[in-house]
């Protein structure tokens, strides 16, 4: 693996650096008080200035890197794509890109559809959520059971898709559902798309102990969709779901965040001294100290086990167990530095009550403690991630 820019590579970090010296929005800048993995969901002061920056983005085809000039894309390089998100992660800056489901349009979607659903994706006009899992369907998806009927034109939905993330703010829903019964539980399935304003659809938010309200509860009762938005072949949708173009999935950009979110730590605790030995939080005691260097050590891991999967891409391979490598270490390192922040902040370092002056650093890293209890299972268990890696890198028989 080399670590460093080819001279084509250089150059385009150096476009990068200077695209984003010449139109990051100064009130996007991110303060020792911000978590920098919601400012994508900034509004208020922040909205104009996000309009703005998205804006900048769309002008150079950077919200959808990968895709063609012709959708609004950049036809970037897996590495370019790779340099991208590793300078977005760097300073700071929202995440703003095109949601998984464009990407699936893309591929298997008709002209139409294509036309209809991918230019409101990059100018940020529409806004996706997804309706995969089920209460009695999560690790196991293909059992899922909400159908759909035909009727004509139309499809009639009825059923319940569960930890909708976004759902409460999304205006569009790309879903599986069950359209042949009879069929094998991975046949019989289809893609489909739909607004959320449409008649019999309810969202009810589930409430997480950290307070967050992204996901959701999502009821279908006699939703009529039409045939026109189903995605790629009636009943081979499970097929359809499983694509994805080629995107860099990195995580680079969670590394990076992770660093820095060690780098924000780091400083806060060299500044504050007990009023009576006159140390700073990281000079009194040894253990969460050394746990604290442990953790570095570990960023310094997630950032290479990420280049080890833009090193396959660019080389035209496709990770499988070591992208769940790298999603089982990255989860549980958000956990690990959740448990280590709080440690080192003392008893303060549990209160999460913004308004106190007691509260360290707005009580991010206790809402963290509390959040990354999720990361873990989102996405993938761990539990799933490690079969692959048994499986499928290490050639062990399935149990």
């Amino acid at each position: 693996m080399d670590f460093a820019d080819s001279p084509e590579q250089a150059v385009f970090r150096t476009e990068v650096e200077s695209f984003f010296s010449k139109n990051f929005p100064a009130a996007l800048e991110v303060s020792d008080e911000d978590d920098p993995r919601t400012r994508a969901e900034a509004g208020g002061d922040h909205g104009d200035a996000l309009k703005q920056w998205r804006m900048a983005l769309v002008g150079k085809g950077w919200i959808a890197p990968a895709w063609p000039k012709e959708y609004g894309g950049a036809n970037l390089s897996p590495m370019e794509q790779f340099i991208l998100n590793e300078t977005v992660a760097e300073r700071g800056a929202p995440v703003l890109r095109v949601p998984d489901v464009g990407s699936t349009i893309m591929v298997h979607g008709t002209a139409e559809q294509k036309a209809e659903f991918l230019p409101p994706m990059v100018r940020g006009e529409s806004r996706w959520c997804q309706g995969y899992s089920e209460p009695g369907s999560g690790s196991d998806l293909a059992s899922l059971q909400t159908r759909a009927i035909r009727d004509g034109d139309d499809f009639v939905v009825n059923g319940q898709k569960i930890w909708t993330s976004g759902a409460h703010l999304a205006n569009m829903i790309f879903m599986l559902v069950r359209t042949d019964p009879e069929a094998p539980k991975h046949r019989g399935i289809t893609y489909l798309l739909s607004p959320m304003n449409v008649p019999g659809i309810e969202v009810r938010p589930l409430v997480q102990m950290s307070d967050a309200r992204g996901f959701n509860e999502t009821f279908f009762e006699d939703v009529r969709i039409p045939v026109k938005n189903a995605v790629g072949e009636i009943n081979r949708g499970w097929y359809v779901g499983a694509t994805h173009l080629d995107f860099e999935r990195s995580s680079i950009g969670s590394a990076v965040g992770q660093r820095k979110m060690l780098d924000t730590l780091k400083d806060y605790l060299l500044k504050e001294r007990d009023s009576k030995s006159g140390k700073t939080r990281l000079g009194q005691v040894d253990a969460p100290r050394l746990e604290f260097v442990d953790r570095y050590i570990e960023a310094t891991v997630a950032k290479t086990l990420s280049q080890r999967v833009i090193s396959m891409q660019a080389r035209g391979l496709i990770p499988n167990y070591e992208a769940s490598m790298t999603k089982v270490f990255s989860t549980e390192f958000n956990q690990r530095i959740a448990r280590t922040s709080t440690k080192l902040l003392g008893l303060y370092g549990g209160l999460r009550d913004q308004k106190s002056s007691h509260t360290p650093m707005g009580g991010r890293w206790a809402t963290m403690y509390l959040s990354s209890v999720s990361s873990t299972i989102a996405g993938g268990t761990s539990e799933i991630q490690r079969n692959v890696i048994a499986t499928r890198g290490l050639g062990l028989p399935r149990g």
